[in-house]
């Protein structure tokens, strides 16, 4: 049986967990994970989102940056939704630089945060994410971030205004938009076929 661990520091945890447990068969089990242990024996991670300086600021106080990228190096799947995208970014903005928001530095891409206006200006979008077929998919941005730069062997998934909103490199997704809020299924089956 696979784990798939969804961190629990802060932010969308039970919404991933849910979403997840609808999602998965009994091939799978799904379970919040918070301590460097649990993180490690995980078969795949989902790296939700919530409030970007405060989870970098407790990864790095309890040293679980440390052990999220060992498992990113070891090919492990990673989902990182919003906040999730965010802190798995090797750059960031002004924004990001002024709030000395710790980055694990592990995707190949420059993010601004709040790319997309504040809180009262989140919103709804039908995407087209060719990697999940024909059916346009329904993006929820909630203070949304936006990649602005990629290289390396990150390649963009699906844009939105002129700006990358999701992205992989290899075994890593990232998300500006919270696909656990959408009903559709498809990117979180797409994230547990890389397992």
């Amino acid at each position: 049986m696979k784990r798939v661990g969804v961190l629990s520091v802060q932010g969308d945890v039970s919404e991933h967990t849910t979403f997840l447990s609808k999602v998965c068969t009994t091939d799978f089990k799904v379970s919040e994970v918070k301590t460097k242990d649990t993180i490690e024996q995980v078969d795949a991670l989902v790296f939700p989102g919530g409030e970007s300086t405060t989870i970098g600021k407790l990864l790095r106080e309890y040293e679980v940056d440390i052990v999220l990228k060992k498992i990113a190096s070891k090919g492990i799947p990673i989902l990182g939704t919003c906040a999730g995208l965010v802190l798995l970014a090797k750059e960031g903005d002004e924004q990001i630089e002024k709030t000395r928001q710790p980055l694990l530095e592990v995707v190949d891409i420059k993010v601004s945060r709040n790319a997309f206006g504040p809180q009262r200006e989140s919103f709804e979008h039908t995407l087209e994410i060719p990697v999940l077929g024909g059916k346009p998919y329904p993006g929820v941005f909630i203070r949304a971030p936006a990649i602005d730069k990629s290289w390396g062997k990150v390649k963009s998934l699906c844009e939105f205004e002129g700006r990358i909103i999701a992205a992989q490199q290899e075994n890593i997704i990232v998300t500006a938009f919270h696909p656990e809020l959408s009903g559709d299924m498809r990117l979180h089956e797409y994230f547990l076929d890389l397992i």
